[in-house]
């Protein structure tokens, strides 16, 4: 499989079949059809069929998809069958409450380090994590193998936290700044705009 073939909205869909084979696994439900599923997530059967095809299929004919197996397939597609090390850069509201989140460490996103630039908060401890100073943040990378950054940070800062981490060989940036960042193809970004969820429901409610 070349994964450099696979659509982004195919890929964009993974997390959400992930989520409701974990719950059909949690359940007890050991198999399940492309017609079930399909009703189950209104998605149509044959996008289904064809998403899963871009990896092999996984489905037999005449009795579906075995839950526990697909989810554990997708699990590895999606590199959760292997942990990722990360850092909050920004101890602001939002940081601290996504290093609050549990949910990270079950899906083997770890937590290691927290930043932000105003010294006020540095010392303060959330899940037993001390904040540290955003001038820390190379020295960390490079010595706790992070593979993930995330950034709940101004747009005139995040700029420069990212050139930062560049240099340290970052994998990824998970970007809750309001700016697109400017980093080389092999780091993966993924950007959160808030404000653009709200816009899509004021669409949604302006279009009834």
């Amino acid at each position: 499989m070349d994964d450099k073939n696979i659509s982004q909205a195919v890929v964009a869909r993974l997390p959400r079949y992930y989520r409701y084979l974990g719950e059909l696994r949690d359940s007890g439900i050991e198999r399940i059809s492309s017609q079930d599923l399909s009703r189950l997530m209104k998605v149509t059967a044959s996008q289904i069929r064809q998403d899963f095809n871009n990896f092999g299929g996984f489905g037999q004919q005449g009795y579906g998809y075995n839950v526990e197996y697909l989810y554990n397939e997708i699990a590895k597609i999606l590199g959760l069958n292997k942990t990722h090390n990360l850092i909050i850069v920004g101890a602001g509201n939002l940081g601290q409450a996504l290093a609050n989140y549990m949910n990270f460490e079950r899906r083997g996103f770890l937590l290691k380090g927290l930043f932000d630039k105003n010294p006020a908060l540095h010392g303060k401890e959330l899940r037993g994590i001390a904040v540290q100073s955003v001038e820390n943040i190379e020295c960390f990378v490079r010595e706790n193998d992070i593979d993930i950054a995330v950034l709940t940070i101004p747009k005139d800062s995040a700029v420069k936290t990212a050139e930062i981490l560049v240099k340290c060989n970052i994998k990824a940036i998970w970007n809750f700044a309001h700016v697109d960042l400017n980093v080389p193809d092999n780091i993966v970004v993924e950007n959160v705009h808030l404000s653009d969820s709200l816009m899509k429901l004021s669409y949604g409610i302006a279009n009834q």
